[in-house]
């Protein structure tokens, strides 16, 4: 049994233990950030969890006594987001020991107020690093399995390193955290439209978001649905893949690709029955989709980069799956169940490169189910979906 995978992120962790007097590192539930921190930093460190109710209090009634119990030691604070009125004496402990660096590691699962309050207090003290659920290339090789087991047991390391425990770990994780840590979070009253919503949510993975739709559907106002999509993006559950402005001459959709952040959850959100059932039914193409575009926001978090992806799709019905920034270049990827890839493929990387000339680079992608790598027509590659996380990081690498 596997106790601890190391994480592609130990690098970038230990640049900013060295680099900053703080470092959060934030990611979704469960995406293994304790126990990255723990196994990291060892037990030399101090660490105190703010999902314990006592020590919330402790913190937020008495913070410099609280703090001094880390006297002459790293600590690591989880979960900070329940405590934000401790920021402001960790600024003043930082300002007085400002060549101490690595002494505060936090940790949180909440994006946008966690950031906005940590940029507030902490601004120039502290590294940001997210930790997402498990990429393809932090498995061992034996740990890797078929396309259809990839999407249906998802990233998180809890799941997917015991699948025995993946049906009541997800409906655990859907109950605790989304129906009720979110909503409590957001102060979201309603459970019952809500659940409806997340629900909503699933079925549009790999869509556009429609907003007056999923006003409609849900029951519920369009600033509702603006207010409960932040707060799903804020906990790392979906994920918003932006279009790409540049029109290069043609007029373009402007509205982003909603995808939920894992793909596991996305087959127990939409009561997908079984893996093959998964990759064989109507939601096959976007649940792949999805996986990819997982892995590539993956593989930039890994680098403590922020993801630059997009898609592109013009109103006249011209679309790219997926755009990468790699090495000042725009990458365009297909992303295709296929295990025969054709010249069909490479027409929408081939309409894109005319169309973005300089701003595009010469090889376009087909991520797809071939055995092995295989050139298509006017220089563009077909690539083994198993291959796609590596080829990124290599260009990211190389950036």
């Amino acid at each position: 049994m596997i106790s601890y995978l190391p994480r592609l992120l130990t690098g970038p962790l230990e640049k900013a233990l060295t680099g900053f007097p703080a470092v959060l590192v934030t990611g979704p539930r469960q995406s293994g950030k304790t126990t990255l921190l723990r196994e990291e930093l060892g037990e030399g460190a101090g660490y105190v969890t703010f999902d314990d109710p006592l020590e919330r209090e402790f913190a937020r009634s008495d913070p410099e006594g609280f703090l001094d119990r880390f006297r002459g030691r790293r600590a690591i604070l989880d979960e900070v987001q329940y405590v934000p009125e401790l920021f402001q004496y960790l600024k003043i402990r930082i300002d007085r020991e400002r060549r101490a660096n690595g002494r505060w590691v936090l940790t949180g699962s909440q994006q946008f107020g966690l950031m906005a309050r940590i940029t507030e207090s902490l601004a120039g003290r502290v590294a940001i690093l997210e930790l997402l659920p498990l990429s393809l290339l932090e498995l061992p090789e034996a740990e890797r399995l078929d396309l259809a087991q990839e999407i249906w047991l998802g990233g998180y390391p809890d799941p997917r390193l015991h699948p025995d425990r993946r049906d009541l770990w997800m409906s655990a994780y859907v109950q605790t955290y989304v129906e009720r840590d979110v909503r409590q979070l957001h102060n979201v009253q309603d459970l019952r439209a809500f659940e409806t919503f997340v629900a909503l949510c699933a079925t549009r993975h790999g869509q556009e978001l429609n907003m007056a739709s999923l006003s409609r559907e849900a029951g519920i106002s369009q600033p509702t649905v603006k207010a409960w999509l932040g707060a799903l993006e804020a906990a790392y559950l979906v994920h918003l893949l932006p279009p790409y402005f540049e029109s290069f001459g043609k007029r373009v959709v402007k509205s982003p690709k909603l995808y939920l952040a894992d793909p596991g959850l996305a087959c127990t959100l939409t009561r997908q029955p079984s893996p093959d059932a998964a990759l064989a039914g109507a939601m096959a193409g976007a649940l792949f989709e999805g996986w990819v575009v997982g892995e590539a926001v993956k593989a930039f978090a890994a680098t403590g980069r922020r993801p630059e992806l997009y898609y592109w799709r013009s109103h006249a019905g011209f679309e790219v799956d997926l755009l990468l920034r790699l090495a000042d270049r725009l990458v365009p990827v297909e992303i295709k169940l296929t295990a025969t890839p054709t010249s069909r493929h490479v027409q929408p990387l081939e309409r894109f490169g005319r169309l973005a000339g300089e701003a595009a680079a010469r090889e376009g992608i087909v991520v797809c189910r071939v055995p092995e790598r295989r050139p298509l027509p006017h220089g563009h590659l077909a690539l083994p979906w198993q291959e796609f996380p590596g080829w990124v990081s290599e260009g990211l690498a190389g950036g």
